[in-house]
């Protein structure tokens, strides 16, 4: 017997509303809403902390409600790599990928930075010469990714000195107000202030050049630098909630991303197309957390027994 929602859906998120983990969510409940694919309402948990953790934490404690969902993340493997948490996706039940977001590597505005080379050659005479914001934990994507301009330079990534936020325009505002000097987030947090003149985008980690507000940055593989790393955002369901209540999700998610709604809300916020649900998907994350653990033997947060 087939299975659809019977009561109330909540999605459970891991960053503060406006973070990384709250927007494809919300843009999800949108879409779905305004194609009648959904006749029950949902609502949103916002529980931010550890990387997500909190709210992945959260979602395991209700193992067999196919009610309740969450928003997959880097950090999902970090956590568990880390030891801050003792669960990654093998403890959920992973229902799809949705998308990548790339990073942008922002200065304010008035930043003796004027591009990417001027940020190499800092890095390169000092790499704790910069204060760097970036969200939302230690070990996540932005962090691995100064650790590979780092080891690209021949520095330690190790003496990266860090400021970490719960939220990526947490991050942005920082650099805004001048505590850190190098914003490294997604390219979409970022847009605004970009928009607004607060912060200029050195460079991309996308593998060709964004659009908007990012069309004039070039990436790091332009500057023959290899640097090609983003965050996957993704849709999580409870441990144990059956085949029958996966196959539903999985089919109304693909439904959601063929919709021109959410190809409009890809375009406007920067994300890459990058859906996947079944083998594909197990493959892709089990090959995401041996990539994780290896950076992070790198930056020195783990060590092999």
């Amino acid at each position: 017997m087939s299975w659809s929602p019977s009561r109330d859906i909540e999605f459970i998120l891991g960053t503060p509303p406006g973070g990384g983990q709250d927007r494809p969510a919300r843009t999800l409940v949108r879409i779905l809403e305004a194609a009648r694919r959904i006749d029950v309402p949902v609502r949103l948990t916002n529980l931010p902390g550890n990387g997500g953790g909190h709210a992945w934490n959260a979602l395991r404690a209700r193992a067999g409600d196919p009610h309740v969902l969450s928003i997959s993340a880097p950090p999902l493997m970090s956590n568990r790599i880390l030891g801050t948490s003792d669960i990654d996706h093998a403890a959920l039940t992973p229902a799809a990928n949705l998308f990548t977001e790339y990073l942008a590597f922002v200065v304010r505005s008035d930043c003796d930075l004027p591009d990417a080379m001027s940020l190499l050659d800092r890095l390169s005479a000092d790499p704790a010469a910069l204060t760097i914001a970036l969200a939302t934990a230690i070990g996540s994507t932005s962090h691995i990714a100064m650790g590979q301009l780092v080891n690209h330079l021949g520095g330690d990534p190790r003496a990266l000195q860090l400021r970490v936020f719960e939220s990526a325009p947490h991050a942005v505002d920082d650099v805004v107000a001048g505590h850190a000097q190098l914003g490294v987030v997604s390219a979409v947090s970022a847009r605004r202030a970009v928009e607004a003149g607060q912060v200029r985008t050195l460079v991309v980690s996308s593998p060709a050049r964004l659009s908007g507000a990012f069309a004039d940055a070039p990436t790091w593989t332009e500057c023959a630098v290899p640097c090609v790393i983003g965050q996957w955002r993704g849709v999580l369901a409870a441990p144990s909630i059956g085949p029958d209540a996966l196959d539903y999700w999985t089919g109304l998610l693909g439904e959601a991303v063929r919709h021109a709604g959410w190809q409009d809300e890809l375009a406007a916020h920067h994300w890459t197309d990058h859906f996947m649900t079944g083998p594909a998907l197990g493959a892709f994350l089990d090959h995401e957390r041996a990539f994780t653990e290896r950076m992070l033997e790198a930056l020195g947060l783990v060590t092999r027994p």
